[in-house]
C-alpha cells in the first residue's frame, strides 16, 4: 500500500525545521513520501499577509529538490481558493485512491482542528501524525474536541512504522521528534534586518528569497 504524508501550511518560507520533521516523519513512519503542500490563501490569515503564493511555492520546490521522499505539491496554489484541508484531501485521494494517507501537523495546529471545516469528515477520511512542538505537551493531543478522540490517539508504533497494520480503531499518532527551534517569523525578521540566514533555510531559498526582495517591508 502506497503511503503518503501531507504537511500543510502557509510555508512563508519553508525553512529547515519543516524539513528536519518531515524527514524524521518519513523514516520513522515509513512513509513512502511527504508532500508540502504550500496553501494559495490561508483560511485564518488575512489576505496579503503572507509572500505571492506562487514564491512560497518556489521556495518549496528548492527545498525538496535532492531531498528523498520529499515533493512540492502544487495542489492547493493551482486551486486558488481559499486553502481547506478537506477540500486538499479529497484532491489527493482523487489522484491516489488507493493511498493511506496522513495530515502530517505540530500538536499545536491539531489542538485547533474544532475550527476546521467539516473537520469531522477530515477525521473520518485520513489519518494524522501529530508532531512535538515547542512549548507543548505532545500528550495534549488527547484532550483535543474534549477529549472525543481519547480512544483513537495513541504513539506510533516501532518497527513497520505506518505503513503495515495499524492498531484498531487508532487514527490519530503521536511522535515525538527532534524539532529545530525556527520559525518564518524569526526568518523573516532577519531578512528585515538584513541578516543572513544561514542554518535556518536551504541556501538554494536563501537565494531566492534575496533575489526576489522577499519580506524586505514586511
Amino acid at each position: 500500500m502506497e503511503t503518503i504524508g501531507l504537511f500543510g501550511g502557509t510555508f512563508d518560507p519553508i525553512h529547515c525545521g519543516h524539513l528536519r520533521a518531515a524527514e524524521e516523519v518519513r523514516r520513522r513512519a515509513r512513509l513512502g513520501r511527504v508532500l508540502f503542500v504550500p496553501s494559495y490563501l490561508p483560511p485564518h490569515k488575512e489576505p496579503g499577509a503572507a509572500a505571492p503564493a506562487a514564491d512560497r511555492l518556489r521556495m518549496v520546490e528548492l527545498a525538496c529538490a535532492g531531498r528523498e521522499g520529499l515533493e512540492a505539491s502544487p495542489i492547493e496554489v493551482e486551486a486558488r481558493e481559499t486553502s481547506y484541508s478537506i477540500l486538499t484531501l479529497r484532491r489527493v485521494r482523487a489522484l491516489a485512491p488507493e493511498a493511506r494517507l496522513f495530515f502530517i501537523l505540530g500538536v499545536d495546529a491539531f489542538l485547533d482542528i474544532g475550527t476546521w471545516r467539516e473537520h469531522e469528515r477530515v477525521l473520518e477520511e485520513c489519518l494524522f501524525i501529530v508532531i512535538g512542538r515547542p512549548g507543548y505537551e505532545l500528550e495534549r493531543a488527547r484532550d483535543v474536541l474534549g477529549g472525543r478522540l481519547r480512544d483513537r490517539v495513541t504513539p506510533a508504533a516501532e518497527g513497520d512504522g505506518l505503513a503495515g497494520p495499524l492498531a484498531p480503531g487508532a487514527s490519530v499518532f503521536l511522535m515525538p521528534i527532534e524539532a529545530i527551534d525556527v520559525s518564518s517569523t524569526e526568518v523573516r525578521a532577519r531578512v528585515r534586518r538584513g541578516e543572513g540566514l544561514e542554518g535556518l533555510v536551504p541556501s538554494a531559498v536563501e537565494r531566492y528569497i534575496r533575489e526576489r526582495q522577499l519580506y524586505k517591508d514586511r
